[in-house]
């Protein structure tokens, strides 16, 4: 087994396909095959089953995935050890979420660990981020869910030994045009709500996720976009949106939008990484930024 087959073997975990793999590792497909298959032949075992819908991990592929993980790791330990470099601490965050509270989780790290560096990546998929996650890729995400697990709002996390601490809550707003007329009521029901337009982003999206679990059927879902525009649609009147408080709060405060009164529980600002990478240097000093 070589590093660079090891490596290979990963990609192609993660993004299921001989192509995407060679476009994320910067190689040909061809080369990215002959990896695999030169991987397989020196086990003497399969460790995909091949198909038109792309690469699916046999039952020796899915052994071999902690492997390679710990494998990989322990090589990029070795060298950061040798080389004596710093190690860079990889954090993901929803691009929702990036901005707003981020910067409060770097600033605590610099303040524990001066030395420490960390990346930053921002994504507008979930998926994609705790895919990242299981795969090694980044240390830890920050990210919007609910419930006692993760996935609890309703998306399904990669099969990896993931833990979670909720940072802080995220309250959120179901919002419309000051002259709506559900502005006026003093409290509101999911009922009361049947025949509006939500407007919404897309399925994966958080704030849709919340929309189905509070709403259900009683309203008609509308193709927005993103948090920015189904706020400034709502101020349009072309709809009533359930965002989050810290997106509208300026929005709310100078009257261009209304907040309906309806209930609406918290989401969890929840910092996920892979529970058996917790001793990877910098992970606790992340864990404690993150919660403090």
């Amino acid at each position: 087994m070589e590093l660079r087959q090891l490596r290979t073997f990963e990609a192609v975990l993660t993004h299921r396909t001989v192509t995407d793999a060679a476009n994320a590792l910067g190689l040909a497909p061809s080369s990215v095959s002959e990896q695999i298959r030169a991987l397989e032949a020196s086990l003497g075992v399969p460790l995909f089953h091949r198909g038109p819908k792309g690469m699916r991990p046999t039952e020796a592929g899915e052994r071999m995935r902690g492997w390679a993980r710990r494998l990989l790791r322990q090589a990029e330990e070795a060298r950061r050890e040798v080389t004596g470099e710093q190690p860079v601490l990889r954090l993901g965050a929803l691009e929702s979420i990036a901005a707003a509270h981020v910067p409060g989780v770097l600033a605590r790290l610099a303040e524990r660990r001066p030395g420490l560096r960390v990346e930053v990546r921002s994504d507008a998929a979930r998926d994609q981020l705790l895919d990242a996650v299981a795969a090694g890729d980044l240390e830890a995400a920050l990210l919007l869910d609910a419930g006692e697990d993760v996935g609890g709002l309703g998306f399904t996390p990669p099969p990896a030994p993931l833990d979670f601490v909720d940072v802080e809550p995220v309250p959120l707003a179901l919002v419309a045009a000051p002259d709506h007329p559900l502005a006026r009521a003093p409290r509101l029901a999911a009922g009361d709500l049947r025949g509006e337009r939500l407007l919404v982003n897309v399925p994966a999206c958080s704030f849709w996720m919340a929309g189905e679990r509070l709403l259900g059927s009683a309203v008609e879902r509308v193709r927005a976009g993103s948090v920015t525009v189904m706020a400034s649609w709502a101020e349009q009147g072309l709809g009533v949106a359930l965002l989050p408080e810290f997106a509208v709060r300026d929005r709310l405060a100078a009257g261009t939008l209304a907040r309906l009164a309806f209930d609406a529980p918290d989401l969890g600002l929840r910092l996920v990484w892979r529970a058996d990478r917790e001793a990877v240097p910098g992970m606790r000093e992340i864990l404690y930024a993150a919660s403090a």
